[in-house]
């Protein structure tokens, strides 16, 4: 990966409050403070309001932890974006994705049960058409209730953009802490 673009943020740069979040962050995480927060908190304002609607996602979501890290490293994978796979391979391991699986969300879905690889089906067909088959959506609906079923949309395209944000900015992979 390149130089970054943007920098992760100094306190003077993205405020006390938002830098020490990015700390206790990285003692959550196991690294240093994630510059996920030090880069997207530069725009304090925006980071605000865009980590409370994360954070109903990851880790407030409707999937459970476990599976919401197994498409948010999928998203990551499709994505090539090194920054949330390192980021997300840790977490997923915590949520209870073993190393093997971890891996193992590289591979076709059709390797993973159900409705493991309809989530990871799900997630491939609407980063590759921004849309799903009329067949698919039944299948989601007949696995998953509606709320949940909108909520893995906007977990899907919510790290689609972040991956872009991140990949754009040039965002570098967090050293694990010591």
């Amino acid at each position: 990966m390149s130089r970054p673009r943007v920098t992760p943020g100094a306190r003077r740069d993205t405020g006390v409050l938002i830098s020490l979040f990015a700390k206790v962050a990285g003692r959550v995480s196991r690294t240093e403070p994630p510059a996920v927060f030090l880069t997207l908190g530069r725009s304090r304002r925006m980071f605000w309001g865009w980590l409370h609607f994360a954070g109903t996602l990851m880790p407030g979501g409707r999937l459970g932890r476990r599976r919401t890290e197994l498409v948010i490293l999928r998203v990551a994978h499709r994505r090539d974006n090194t920054y949330e796979w390192t980021q997300h391979a840790g977490l997923a391991r915590r949520a209870g994705l073993s190393a093997a699986e971890v891996e193992q969300v590289r591979d076709d879905a059709a390797s993973w049960p159900a409705p493991e690889a309809l989530l990871l089906e799900v997630t491939d067909e609407l980063l590759a058409h921004d849309d799903l088959s009329d067949a698919t959506w039944a299948r989601l609906r007949a696995t998953f209730d509606e709320p949940t079923c909108i909520e893995l949309l906007m977990l899907i395209g919510h790290y689609r953009m972040l991956a872009t944000t991140l990949s754009t900015l040039r965002v570098q992979p967090d050293r694990p802490s010591m």
